[in-house]
């Protein structure tokens, strides 16, 4: 049957362009009362329409216009790349923002009750309790000791790649050894993924997975009904979220019963953020769920993303991963002949302070490639943005890292061009950016806690990596995208050719 002489579907397009004659009535009605607008974009059905290449389409709209509106069926979404807009939503006028019930429920599936998706008393007491635990020296020295180990292991797997002369998916391998690191560091637990662990390659499928269609909830004008029905996508995310949800509950009962025992309790582990948490009387298994899913989307897919796309950059710009590599080997005092462990071993935090180049690369590959491209909140009173331009009661509003790194008008005419030197002052010293500019690690109040945990792991895996080999991309002509999810991964993973930088 031809669509377009399908009833049904009539009465549906009918139906949607009478809600925009609505909406433009509303619009017309409002000039008349002097009230200022951003302009219109696009709809809904323009960002289903470009999902796979959601956050170029967002950066070209964002070229011809700072901050614009998105029609929705029921809503407005207004993006912006104006730092001071950002600034005045994130952290000035923050109260009248938040996550809403919009984006609870699109993200509940995924992260539950979590710090991520949920406003007020509940989002203050799990920040002030993470805020608490990340500021601890303990957790600190414990998470460096397991970037360490897991570094070392990565590099023993790159090691046998190139004895026999193989390729290597690092982007895969990234996500192995930071949910080994984030299971240890959160969970206490080795999960020892990077070895094809069963158990540990069925979660990472499954969280993966879980994520692209959480995030496919934004444009899915359906995705309700689905879940109700039980089909497509949501079908999907509840068979994930079973494997996803299980693992961890019985991580968490098994870590119960362990502290529930004098004897055992002396000789549990409690380096750990969980082991903390209870410590602290939280055994609500609900609760600690949705703050260890936190925990393992922040500390996961955000690395091991911005790694990806850090090496992908060492390929495509050699001579800056020859550059990093001299930095690191003089502020580790390596040997020309160190093995990864003693490499592992060397980058101590004094060693990593004198890393400024390197850091400087990572903040200019988050600024290209923000492992969260996209954040969004909802306006819960009228307001008025700096720029002049009204904000409704209801509406969505968006700032997107991945358009804002992108943008000439912050960055230079050479915005696009991958230039760490940008970060470092006359005296080769990193010089951090405003985070309502550079706004990879979010701002305001809601800054991410883990941000220099981040740069400590990164540096850590990179050190490690690039002191014991050179990459090259397998195929040069292969094109490399990313895959529209919640955090910037690149679709199919990326496929490098290691070698030995000194005689094995």
């Amino acid at each position: 049957m031809d669509v377009l002489s399908n009833p049904i579907f009539l009465s549906v397009v009918v139906a949607i362009l009478a809600v925009f004659v609505v909406r433009v009535v509303i619009g017309l009605s409002a000039k008349k009362e002097k009230r200022k607008y951003h302009p219109i974009r696009g709809t809904i059905f323009h960002l289903l329409f470009n999902f796979r290449q959601i956050y170029d389409y967002l950066t070209d709209l964002t070229r011809k216009n700072s901050t614009f509106r998105i029609l929705y069926l029921d809503n407005v979404e207004i993006y912006t790349s104006d730092p001071a807009n950002v600034e005045y939503f994130l952290k000035t006028n923050f109260a009248n923002y938040g996550k809403g019930s919009f984006h609870h429920d699109i993200l509940e599936g995924l992260l539950g009750d979590g710090i991520f998706t949920v406003d007020g008393e509940r989002w203050r007491h799990q920040r002030k309790m993470s805020s608490y635990e990340f500021s601890t020296r303990n957790l600190r020295e414990f998470s460096s000791g397991v970037f360490k180990t897991n570094a070392a292991k990565l590099a023993r797997i790159v090691s046998a790649a190139v004895t026999s002369d193989q390729t290597i998916e690092i982007q895969d391998l990234f996500m192995k050894s930071a949910l080994d690191s984030v299971f240890k560091v959160v969970l206490g637990v080795d999960l020892d993924s990077m070895r094809g662990t069963n158990e540990g390659s069925q979660f990472s499928k499954a969280f993966d997975e879980a994520s692209e269609m959480t995030c496919f909830r934004y444009v899915d004008m359906t995705w309700s009904i689905k879940k109700f029905l039980n089909i497509g996508s949501e079908a999907t995310l509840k068979k994930c979220m079973k494997i996803v949800d299980g693992f961890v509950y019985k991580v968490i009962q098994s870590k119960i019963e362990q502290m529930s025992k004098p004897n055992e309790n002396l000789t549990v582990n409690k380096g750990d953020i969980l082991s903390r948490f209870l410590e602290m009387n939280e055994t609500d298994p609900k609760y600690l769920k949705d703050i260890i899913l936190s925990f393992i989307i922040a500390g996961k897919d955000t690395t091991a993303s911005t790694l990806s796309w850090f090496f992908y950059m060492m390929c495509k710009h050699p001579h800056i991963q020859e550059k990093i590599v001299r930095e690191v080997r003089e502020a580790a005092k390596l040997g020309e002949y160190s093995s990864v462990d003693e490499i592992a071993e060397s980058i101590t935090e004094e060693a990593l302070d004198k890393m400024q180049y390197l850091h400087a690369t990572l903040s200019e590959t988050l600024r290209l490639y923000p492992a969260v491209p996209s954040d969004g909140k909802v306006c819960f009173a009228d307001d008025t943005f700096p720029d002049g331009y009204s904000v409704k009661k209801g509406n969505l509003v968006a700032y997107v890292p991945y358009s804002m790194g992108r943008m000439k008008s912050l960055w230079g005419e050479d915005a696009e061009e991958f230039r760490p030197e940008r970060w470092l002052n006359e005296n080769g010293v990193f010089q951090q950016e405003s985070s309502f500019k550079f706004t990879a690690f979010q701002a305001g109040p809601r800054i991410c806690l883990g941000k220099e945990f981040a740069y400590r792991q990164m540096k850590v895996f990179a050190s490690v990596l690039l002191s014991a080999f050179s990459f090259t991309l397998a195929d040069e002509n292969q094109p490399v995208h990313y895959r529209t999810m919640l955090t910037l991964q690149i679709d199919g993973g990326l496929h490098l050719r290691p070698s030995f930088r000194t005689s094995h």
